[in-house]
């Protein structure tokens, strides 16, 4: 843990990619197998799940610090975060025992699941007193399921491919799925990474994920139309069917295994040869139609798939490129000729099997950009995005690069209204002594008199100097205070954008909106011209027009 521990404060200390890739590199080339396991684990992105609750770990703080509640929270709202907080309020450790980062998470912190509240607490207290500030900072983390290390996993990549020697595109390939939290790592995966054996054709690991930029210079600027295959933006699940040796895998980006939670795979690999990896979107399809991602939240979240759930939510597989035939790797074939491939193997899988939603996304096409743009307009219509422009000859990449191909995604603007901030709470981090994370209100006029009701919450878009006076108008209107959230009188004007807005039963408003962010602070616009609900409600998706593949 020691060690680890020394990575993570030293990681923190510093802002150059060379050093963090440096330091990466000596922690690999220093530590055990088993250790490096675990570290790759964190380090590449996997979140191991909360073993004990947040209360019990307040609790528990509180007693061994001696200090009453109210202390303690006020402690916490300076901080910002509670693994911090509870670090430097605990009393110094009786001894420091320096156990190896695999025998803490095998032997005294995955254990702590299924103990009773008593026991969780002893065994707990028992490991603070053995540990240093920075250790039970991560000691923290890790039992509270919010364990993060601020470093891109490229440069992790980077670090493993330099201490190992072993090639960084090979590795990354390597890597995928190592994340998956049905996955507990070991020496043997970790020492798997490097094996010259060439096996990733007989598992069922998929590619590294070729990700989009966003379209942000004129869009003529990228050349003749012709050099590019676009075709519409789906709002659904990016994930990889992997299908190999009459096996099949469903792997999300996160570099989760769905194939459980959506059976429908089983049918959409059955018709697909040995060998085959297909690239693209799961998504809800129904009546020739992609439902919107709110309807596919709902298969997301759900651990039991029952016949119900099924038929009400049916899910399809959107295919857009084809990464892998009769096990052969296609990635570096121009993106036409990987486009040709994948026409014809989807054509002929629903030849053989025209009821199953195994669906190819169908290309878009005008001879300029004018009319690549009136066809985007209908965008939302058709319960899509926009459109994404692949380059023709581009190759399949890793992660956002530009050295062997493009993608852009072309969105449409974002949906905007006027609204109130009606809650904060102070953020985290370098910002846990300001106000910046808020919670925004919308007239609701069929009240009367109207009344604010709340709708979306946001703490991105603004400036560092924008929210310091965010922060001063706060304090200036508070009106009552909730533990760590203030409510404060409406006064300011925000004008938020967000990607789309759907009815939702668990809201009281009764909408959601998606990916809400803050655009600028309205200082000219008085509370009472604010937007409505009904401005909201206009907002919602009209009946989508059929999509035809």
């Amino acid at each position: 843990m020691k060690l680890f521990a020394q990575l993570f404060e030293a990681l923190d200390a510093t802002a150059s990619t060379r050093t963090k890739v440096a330091l990466l590199a000596d922690y690999f080339v220093q530590a055990a197998p088993a250790d490096a396991a675990w570290a790759l684990y964190f380090l590449a992105g996997g979140r191991p799940k909360q073993l004990v609750p947040r209360a019990l770990i307040k609790s528990l703080a509180q007693e061994m610090a001696g200090i009453p509640a109210w202390l303690f929270e006020e402690s916490y709202a300076v901080v910002g975060d509670l693994a911090e907080t509870v670090a430097h309020l605990l009393p110094p450790p009786t001894s420091e025992v320096d156990r190896p980062l695999h025998l803490w998470m095998a032997d005294h912190l995955l254990p702590l699941q299924g103990l009773s509240a008593d026991a969780v607490k002893a065994r707990v207290a028992e490991d603070w007193m053995s540990l240093n500030t920075t250790s039970r900072f991560l000691h923290c983390k890790l039992i509270g399921g919010q364990f993060r290390v601020g470093v891109a996993r490229n440069l992790v990549v980077r670090a493993l491919a330099q201490a190992s020697g072993v090639d960084a595109p090979w590795l990354a390939q390597r890597m995928m799925g190592y994340t998956d939290k049905n996955n507990r790592p070991s020496a043997a995966a970790y020492r798997a990474l490097f094996s010259s054996v060439q096996e990733h054709e007989l598992n069922g690991r998929p590619y590294p994920f070729f990700l989009a930029h966003a379209v942000q210079s004129p869009i003529d600027t990228l050349g003749p139309t012709n050099e590019w295959l676009a075709e519409w933006k789906w709002d659904g699940m990016r994930a990889q069917l992997v299908v190999r040796q009459g096996q099949h895998w469903l792997w999300s980006r996160g570099e989760e295994l769905l194939s459980d939670r959506f059976p429908e795979a089983a049918g959409w690999s059955a018709c697909l040869p040995s060998g085959t990896v297909l690239d693209g979107e799961v998504l809800i399809w129904r009546d020739g139609q992609a439902a919107s991602f709110a309807e596919l939240q709902k298969r997301m979240g759900r651990q039991a798939i029952t016949k119900k759930i099924l038929c009400e939510l049916p899910a399809g597989f959107m295919a857009y490129d084809l990464l892998e035939l009769q096990g052969v790797d296609m990635r570096t074939r121009a993106a036409h000729e990987r486009r040709a491939l994948l026409e014809s193997v989807v054509e002929q899988a629903r030849a053989q099997f025209p009821d199953v939603r195994l669906l190819c996304s169908p290309l878009v096409s005008a001879p300029d950009w004018e009319g690549l743009e009136r066809i985007r307009q209908t965008s939302r219509q058709r319960g899509v995005e926009g459109l994404m422009l692949k380059q023709r000859c581009g190759q399949y990449g890793m992660g956002r690069t530009k050295d062997v191909g493009l993608w852009w995604k072309w969105k449409l603007q974002p949906f905007t209204v006027d609204a109130v901030l009606i809650y904060a709470q102070s953020g985290h981090g370098r910002r846990a002594n300001l106000y910046t994370d808020y919670t925004f209100a919308v007239w609701d006029y069929a009240e009367m008199p109207p009344k604010l009701v709340p709708f979306a919450k946001a703490y991105s878009g603004l400036t560092d100097e924008e929210m310091v006076l965010v922060d001063q108008r706060i304090r200036q209107t508070t009106t009552e205070r909730f533990g760590p959230v203030r409510s404060v009188e409406p006064t300011l004007v925000v004008e938020l954008a967000f990607e789309n807005v759907q009815a939702s039963s668990r809201h009281k408003c009764g909408l959601a909106v998606r990916f809400p962010r803050m655009l600028r602070l309205r200082w000219d616009k008085p509370v009472a011209q604010a937007d409505s609900l009904d401005t909201l409600k206009s907002l919602l998706p009209q009946v989508a027009v059929p999509q035809s593949p």
